[in-house]
């Protein structure tokens, strides 16, 4: 099924969410939408609540307080039967890929089909099943095991698997991670195709920032439980924020240069 983009409507919308692990706050009063058809990049340092943030918009986690909308309903306050169907609408690519081990490709592929829906035609789950994988460039891997799999292979196959219930919005969770420069660009290839061919919603969260420039129509950055910068791949580059500039840059500001190299002394980018 190809979604109409040509809608404002978010997708997905965060509203003053804020997450607390014990004493901990990892997410203060964080307020982000995801609009429909297009791919929403979240960027930031490790341990910044990235992937937190997200969990949160297939309510894998649960707020401390503040409230998640998927089309226009609140889901973060539903009870997990609830939730089943609400999921199905939602394809997620794990970072590390995550196919089952002692499930061959195809089986991989429609795994989440067979939880949830009876199986009454084969050749037409065949024929899916085949026109996913076509579209990632791995058809003829059907009988293949996750054993016998590249890192790209594999990313490529969960991308596919992540298709399979024709998703209205693709979570991607540091899709480019472990795979070389070439490989990655495959993967921002495939995310742009899907894009284009098949208006899905996308929220990537990425530390790479050659893919956040190349797929992102609205890169956020989060730092210290905040978002500090939002826009496009411009508005990013050209950011004023000291921060901003140090993490697209990939390199550390003098102070925390100083502390590493006389130690003792706490970074302020953790």
């Amino acid at each position: 099924m190809e979604h109409d983009s040509q809608s404002n409507e978010n997708v997905i919308e965060v509203h003053n969410l804020v997450k607390k692990f014990d004493d901990h706050l990892v997410l203060d009063d964080v307020s982000v939408s995801a609009k429909k058809g297009q791919t929403t990049v979240i960027i930031g340092p490790s341990g910044c609540g990235k992937t937190v943030l997200m969990k949160h918009m297939i309510v894998l986690e649960r707020p401390t307080s503040g409230e998640v909308y998927f089309r226009g309903s609140r889901i973060d306050n539903l009870v997990e039967n609830q939730l089943v169907d609400i999921r199905t609408q939602y394809g997620f690519l794990f970072q590390g890929g995550a196919l089952f081990d002692s499930l061959n490709v195809y089986e991989n592929i429609i795994f989440a089909i067979r939880q949830h829906r009876k199986i009454m035609d084969w050749k037409q789950i065949d024929e899916l099943v085949k026109d996913h994988l076509s579209m990632v460039g791995m058809d003829g891997y059907q009988e293949y095991y996750p054993a016998n799999l590249s890192g790209g292979q594999k990313k490529r196959v969960a991308l596919a698997r992540a298709m399979a219930m024709d998703p209205y919005v693709i979570l991607y969770d540091e899709p480019t991670t472990g795979l070389d420069p070439i490989r990655s660009d495959i993967i921002n290839e495939l995310i742009l195709k899907l894009q284009r061919e098949l208006k899905v919603t996308s929220v990537v969260v990425t530390h790479d920032m050659n893919s956040a420039y190349k797929i992102g129509d609205r890169i956020i950055m989060l730092y210290d439980g905040k978002i500090i910068a939002d826009g496009d791949a411009d508005h990013i580059r050209n950011h004023s924020h000291p921060v901003v500039q140090q993490f697209i840059h990939g390199r550390l500001s003098e102070e925390d240069l100083e502390a590493l190299r006389h130690g003792g002394t706490k970074l302020k980018m953790q």
